[in-house]
This record gives structure tokens, C-alpha cells and sequence, in this order.
């Protein structure tokens, strides 16, 4: 335990600095325990597990671009994100990790307690067991707080689903030394920097904040507006039924069709230089990686990960409705998502994607929706604005400029179809039932139920290409 967060930051760098990490990029076509299988191309480990990278047929998808391919991981099985929770001196403490992913572009961030696949937990890699693994598995001693199985990045997984768990102990629970307990309070301090707390973390934790006490009015309108939006059962623009009805005829509306097809047939992507990459470059690439890591379950690894080709942003708009904050909520018909479409925020894309001229090939659809706005907005409406990492098992230096920007009290309330206002507290409890809530809409959804009552600075305008 840490009595405050620079006592924290100084242990994060000792760990950072006990173990060795390296990683190599290697070509995909030498990649050691990797392969591609002959006839469809796709890249299989030789034991058949962990996951592979197939293609993906994209047909009539209700988007800016009706139809394409892509390859896509395909990693059916369920793996375990779990953070257990102990109180000292009746304080809510959660366990969390500092561990090495060869994806995060500074290599070692804050996991939860368990981060693991199923083919990890049940050591198909003959390497160490996972530590605390035994409270997350039948039978536990604990009281499980949050349980449900959540999506992950659906652009470039295929049905791919992780349980997200938060487990109460009273037990002694022993410290390893990667390990650390930490408040809530200092959470949310810790979620203000850059790159620190990963993804896997930030979506357990949206699981949380139904569990911690709702903030105390700030001095300002915004944060008097955020606190009201926690209350449940308070004022909402629209009330359950209704939300529940919006989203059923996004669902209605869907017309999305998608098949697995090899990954040497997928249009306008090669192989080449030992990567496969897009023609036009843009999107991201499939690159291989070499990992060296001193205290992971097995000290070396190879794999292929997903490389973007830019940054990404994702962003709610806020707006205060009779004195309650709301947030712009899309139904996103995501292409690898189990059920095709689930909530998202008002602004999830790569915007050098839609810039004319940034990577020097025709645009691929229209300018999102509202994406202008969130650039755009000045930098006192800018309530969250940090960089942050996405899942770094799997891609490799995926960030994206996750914002919460609050709109004027005039902006629109009559928006598309395809988005719909809604409170923190009815997001909050959409999350509890797993598999409505998007990955990037749950960071967000923590982001925001972990502000603290200090307004953070605001970052500076980054350029359109690298936003």
C-alpha cells in the first residue's frame, strides 16, 4: 500500500527497471512456432491454440463502406480479467500489476490482478503458473462483485469475448513483488497519465463503478452535472424502456454480413517485407514480434500483432439536460462483434483515415459523425484528454486520445438515429449485463466514473493526421 501516488510511481519504476524485456520485430514467414497454413494462407501456431489470423468478408455493413476484407484474429476461447479487492482499515484496495506487454509502446503498464487466456491459465505454454489464478476459478473463497463476459476491440477480433471479474477477499492474500494494491482514489489519479493504466484494467474496472461511492458536487456546473448523473433513478432524458427499444432497432436495422474466408484471399492485402499490409497503407499492418521477458510464465515467445497505421480517438460528447450530465451513446455496428452492433462512443475512429491528403490514397468513406466537434472543441470544454494504449497482448503501439468534451447547452438534443442520450448511471448499469457496452466505450465509461474533482489540463490541439 501506498500512502500516495509518488510513492507509487517510484516502486512502478524499480519494477519497470528489475526484469529485462526485449522486443524484435521478426518477419511473419520466419516467426518461430508460427505459420502460414498452406492453402488459406492464415497464420496458425503450431499447437493449434492461443489464436490465429484468418480473413474476414465484409458485406452490406451499413457504414461509410459498404463492403470489404481484412484479416481479422480469431481467438475463440474465453480468457480471465480479474481484480481482486481486499479492504484495509476499511478501505477498498484493488490488486494490480505491473506487467510486461510486448505491444505497449513503454512496455510495462498496470494489469489487473489476472490478465490471462484460457490456453496461458491452463499452461498450454508450459511455463509458470498464474499467480492469484485460484480466486477467479470454481471454487473461490471470495464474493464475486462483477462478473460478465465483455467484448473485445470487434475491428480487429472476430467474436472475441473476455470474463471480467472484480472479486472481494477477507483472506490474507500473500504480495508478490510485481504486485500492488491500490485505492480507488488513487486510481483515478493514476488514470490522468498517459500509458499507465492498460486496457484490461480500465474495463474491469467500468464494472466497478457501480461500486464506489458517487463524487460530492464539485464548485462547477460540470461537476455538479456528472455527480447527478451518477444517482440512479434520476432525471434522464430517456428512461430504460426506452433506451432498450432504441437499441433493439439499431439491432433491427442491422443489415451486416460477415464470413471468415482465408487470409491469402483477402482483397488488397499482401504479403510483403515480411509484414501484410494494406495497398493503400492505410488501417494497420499484421507484423511478427520476437519476446524476451525475464518475469513472464515463459521467458521467451514469438507471435503476430496487429500494427495501426495511425493514431486513434474516442470520444463521448457531454451535454448537461436539466441539470444532469448525458452522453452521446452510438449503436456501432462493429464487424467482428458477436451480436454486431453494441453502444459505443459518440466518436470512435483513426482520423487520418478521413483526412485528405495524410496518407495519400483516396478516403475511404465519409468524416465520421461529430468528429469535427470533438477536434474541434475549445480547450475549457475539454473535460478528459489523455493518450492511452490499447490491448498490448495483441497490437503493437495501439493508442488512442480518449476525450470527454462538453458541448454547449444548445447543442442538439434531436440527434441520428444511430445515437441516443443517455446518463452515467443507466450506462453504468448497461455494463453489469455484459456485451452491450463496446471496449472503448467501457475505457471511457471508467475514465469518467474515476474523474477526480479537479478539472484536468487540457492537452494541447494535436494535427488532424496524428489526432
Amino acid at each position: 500500500m501506498f500512502s500516495d501516488t509518488a510513492e507509487f510511481h517510484r516502486w512502478f519504476a524499480q519494477r519497470r527497471q528489475a526484469h529485462a524485456y526485449k522486443v524484435t520485430r521478426t518477419p511473419l514467414d520466419r516467426l518461430d512456432g508460427w505459420s502460414l497454413e498452406e492453402g488459406t494462407g492464415d497464420l496458425v501456431h503450431r499447437t493449434g491454440r492461443f489464436f490465429s489470423v484468418r480473413g474476414l468478408d465484409v458485406r452490406r455493413s451499413g457504414r461509410g463502406v459498404e463492403a470489404w476484407q481484412q484479416p481479422i484474429i480469431v481467438q475463440p476461447e474465453h480468457g480471465v480479467l480479474g481484480i481482486l479487492v481486499k479492504e484495509f482499515g476499511g478501505v477498498p484496495h484493488c490488486l494490480l500489476q505491473a506487467k510486461m506487454e510486448p505491444g505497449n509502446v513503454n512496455l510495462v503498464q498496470l494489469s489487473p490482478t489476472v490478465q490471462a487466456t484460457k490456453s496461458n491459465y491452463t499452461r498450454v505454454h508450459g511455463g509458470r503458473p498464474v499467480p492469484y489464478l485460484e480466486h477467479f476459478v470454481a471454487p473461490r473463497g471470495g464474493r464475486v462483485l462483477f462478473d460478465a463476459l465483455q467484448s473485445e476491440q470487434a475491428s480487429w477480433f472476430f467474436a472475441k469475448r473476455n470474463r471480467n471479474m472484480i472479486v472481494r477477499t477477507r483472506e490474507d492474500v500473500p504480495l508478490h513483488e510485481d504486485f500492488c494494491w491500490l485505492t480507488f482514489d488513487q486510481i483515478a489519479e493514476l488514470l490522468q497519465t498517459d500509458d499507465l493504466v492498460n486496457m484490461d484494467t480500465r474495463t474491469v474496472l467500468s464494472g466497478a463503478a457501480g461500486l464506489r461511492r458517487p463524487p460530492a458536487p464539485g464548485g462547477d456546473a460540470f461537476s455538479a452535472a456528472l455527480a447527478a448523473s451518477w444517482q440512479p433513478g434520476g432525471r434522464a432524458l430517456h428512461d430504460t424502456a426506452e433506451l432498450l427499444s432504441w437499441f433493439t432497432e439499431a439491432k433491427d436495422r442491422c443489415t451486416l454480413e460477415r464470413r471468415l474466408i482465408p487470409l491469402a484471399g483477402t482483397a488488397r492485402w499482401s504479403l510483403r517485407d515480411g509484414v501484410i499490409a494494406h495497398d493503400d497503407g492505410r488501417h494497420f499492418t499484421v507484423l511478427g514480434v520476437r519476446v524476451e521477458a525475464s518475469n513472464r510464465e515463459v521467458t521467451g515467445w514469438s507471435q503476430p500483432m496487429f500494427a495501426p497505421s495511425s493514431r486513434g480517438v474516442i470520444a463521448f460528447l457531454a451535454r448537461r439536460v436539466e441539470g444532469v450530465l448525458h452522453l452521446l451513446v452510438q449503436a456501432r455496428i462493429e464487424t467482428g462483434a458477436l451480436d454486431r452492433i453494441e453502444m459505443a462512443p459518440t466518436v470512435q475512429c483513426q482520423p487520418a483515415d478521413h483526412t485528405p491528403g495524410v496518407l495519400g490514397a483516396p478516403l475511404p468513406g465519409p468524416r465520421p459523425p461529430f468528429l469535427d466537434e470533438v477536434l474541434g472543441a475549445a480547450p475549457e470544454r475539454v473535460r478528459y484528454d489523455a493518450l492511452q494504449s490499447e490491448e498490448g497482448g495483441r497490437f503493437h503501439h495501439a493508442r488512442s486520445r480518449y476525450m470527454i468534451v462538453e458541448v454547449d447547452e444548445d447543442f442538439p438534443l434531436d440527434v441520428p438515429p444511430d445515437y441516443t442520450w443517455m446518463t452515467l448511471r443507466q450506462l453504468i448499469d448497461f455494463v453489469r449485463h455484459g456485451s452491450q457496452l463496446n471496449v472503448e466505450a467501457r475505457s471511457l465509461l471508467t475514465l469518467l466514473g474515476f474523474l477526480p474533482a479537479r478539472p484536468a489540463a487540457a492537452r494541447a490541439p494535436l494535427p488532424a493526421s496524428t489526432a
